[in-house]
């Protein structure tokens, strides 16, 4: 191949993962040239509604899979977070990078940290799996709903005159932001979202030349994890933003650990469970159905039904 097109949305995070993988490209093949190809998606458009209300996170990916299936593009770079278990017929999830940092962090619009700034705090986010885990531990906080890319939600902040606002810290850090995180919410407090800090990249399910193009680019390592979450979520049928979290690390000899969440809305009811495994498949799997025996079913049939 001598010319190869990325599909990307048109944010400034979602230019810099695919320049990313541009810049990757270019060093591995000096003589391929790479293109970006900006496209608007159905999630880009519509801000003023929480995503729960208009189609969850698949309003990011439709119309970059579009543009793969009419042959427009050749991949489609995404953030993991955004990327629905089922893929449309004829696509496929090709390589899975390697992990930022997958913590969610804390910007404060006066400094002060989490436990500094009261009771009372009015705190901005769109995520119900962030609004949950926020209420669990602040019950009296005042969940603000903003939606739009970083600079809009720091805007947001400062109009809102908001206590402080909950974002991905890789993408924070991508976009040499990290100074204005005042402080990292470890797992414990808040576990990221499914597959929160890599990035994937969609192709062709038949297309062998860029699958083989690109297979340098993933991480086996980061694959596993991000394999056993989704599966987590795909158990518990998350098909639309939900209240639900998991996060996997592996050790130096493969095994992984994965804790999942599921909470309601209020953060009145949170269960956890956490498991360790070699297979990732068979342990989302197991994690998401003990999750579901222990009351998770009833938690997310109450969130489907709203």
């Amino acid at each position: 191949m001598k010319k190869i097109v990325i599909g990307t949305r048109a944010s400034k995070l979602a230019l810099w993962q695919a320049e990313h993988i541009q810049a990757c490209l270019e060093k591995r093949y000096p003589s391929l040239e790479v293109v970006l190809e900006k496209i608007t998606t159905q999630g880009d458009k519509i801000l003023d509604t929480p995503l729960a209300l208009v189609g969850g996170k698949g309003l990011f990916v439709k119309e970059l899979e579009t543009a793969l299936l009419e042959g427009t593009i050749d991949l489609a770079v995404h953030s993991m977070k955004d990327v629905p278990t089922v893929f449309p017929e004829g696509l496929t999830l090709s390589v899975i990078t390697e992990r930022d940092d997958p913590r969610d962090a804390f910007v404060s619009r006066t400094g002060k940290t989490m436990a500094e700034i009261g009771p009372k705090a009015r705190i901005g986010t769109s995520s119900l799996r962030r609004q949950a885990q926020l209420l669990a531990h602040y019950p009296e906080w005042e969940i603000v709903s903003i939606r739009g890319n970083v600079q809009t939600r720091l805007n947001k902040m400062e109009e809102l005159q908001l206590d402080g606002i909950i974002l991905a810290a890789a993408g924070l850090r991508r976009l040499e932001l990290a100074h204005l995180i005042t402080e990292y919410i470890e797992p414990a407090t808040m576990i990221p979202a499914i597959g929160q800090g890599a990035l994937g990249i969609e192709i062709r399910e038949n297309d062998s030349a860029v699958a083989e193009m690109i297979a340098f680019l993933a991480d086996e390592t980061t694959s596993r994890c991000v394999r056993a979450e989704r599966t987590l979520l795909r158990t518990l049928e998350g098909g639309c933003q939900v209240p639900i979290g998991g996060y996997a690390t592996s050790d130096a000899a493969g095994n992984i650990a994965l804790e999942g969440i599921v909470a309601s809305l209020d953060g009145q009811e949170v269960i956890r469970h956490s498991a360790r495994g070699n297979d990732p498949e068979a342990l989302g799997n197991a994690v998401a159905q003990t999750l579901l025996d222990n009351g998770a079913r009833e938690i997310l049939d109450v969130v489907y039904n709203q």
